[in-house]
């Protein structure tokens, strides 16, 4: 019995020291009014709370030099950029890796995609595999944003299940857990379908009301959290928080909940 609890002990010793501490960025989305009227005081205000990284949602007129240097005056980095599926396309792709170089960009994540058939979705997984191929010659990944609706099925399968189902396991699955519980689906169940594809996520906090963060809520972070910091290859976490009256407040809070669960 001393030899079997010794064992166990000496397994969660090793199942600890395996967990990675995983930066923490936010999504501007959250903060998308302040972004409109001032950029630079927006990115200089997140740095200040501690994230480490930003996932762009939208470039407010500005050129990749232009936000690339509001970055560097703050220390920070880009975890992200959520990018349009038409940027993906043959005849667009070389000008949005020129873009996301001279960002410091690596994770170029397809926000929104709606398919009304099988092989419309197969179809696209065949895109993102070749695409996937072509990035990764640049130290890039390509991937796919969860949205409610990649939850439902349709032909006895999900658009989500479908799709990553007959993708390259390069290509990143961006779970966000509010969005894929809105669907009903279990992110947790989700992450361990797919281990290691999870390279970006992101935290939203589900079912506590508007102004809830991350503890507050319905989502099994400590579930979560195990699985992305163990099995799930996760880069980044990424802090989303859409529905706020005070977003930087809101944003605040959210790092605030992840330094009282020791992400931060």
């Amino acid at each position: 019995m001393v030899g079997i609890a010794a064992l166990s002990r000496g397994t969660e010793l090793w199942a600890a020291a395996e967990r990675r501490k995983i930066p923490v960025g936010v999504q501007l989305y959250s903060v998308r009014e302040l972004c409109a009227r001032d950029l630079p005081g927006t990115l200089a205000a997140v740095a200040k709370i501690g994230y480490k990284g930003v996932e762009w949602a939208g470039y407010y007129n500005r050129s990749a030099r232009e936000l690339r240097r509001m970055l560097d005056d703050v220390g920070l980095v880009t975890c992200g950029t959520h990018t349009p599926y038409e940027s993906i396309l043959p005849q667009n792709l070389e000008a949005t890796i020129e873009f996301n170089q001279i960002l410091g960009n690596k994770f170029l994540i397809v926000p929104w995609m709606q398919g009304k058939t099988r092989q419309e979705w197969l179809d696209r997984a065949r895109l993102f595999n070749e695409v996937a191929e072509k990035v990764r010659a640049h130290g890039m990944y390509v991937g796919y944003h969860a949205h409610a609706h990649d939850f439902e099925k349709f032909e006895g399968q999900t658009a989500w299940d479908l799709f990553f189902g007959n993708t390259r396991p390069e290509v990143v699955m961006q779970l966000d857990t509010s969005n894929c519980m809105a669907g009903g689906a279990d992110p947790v169940e989700v992450l361990r379908r797919y281990p290691g594809r999870a390279i970006t996520i992101h935290l939203k906090a589900h079912g506590g009301g508007p102004e809830a963060v991350f503890g507050e809520d319905k989502v099994d972070w400590k579930a979560v959290f195990e699985w992305c910091e163990t099995q799930g290859g996760t880069q980044w976490y990424v802090v989303e928080h859409e529905s706020s009256k005070d977003p930087m407040d809101a944003i605040r809070r959210c790092y605030a909940a992840l330094q009282k669960m020791g992400k931060v």
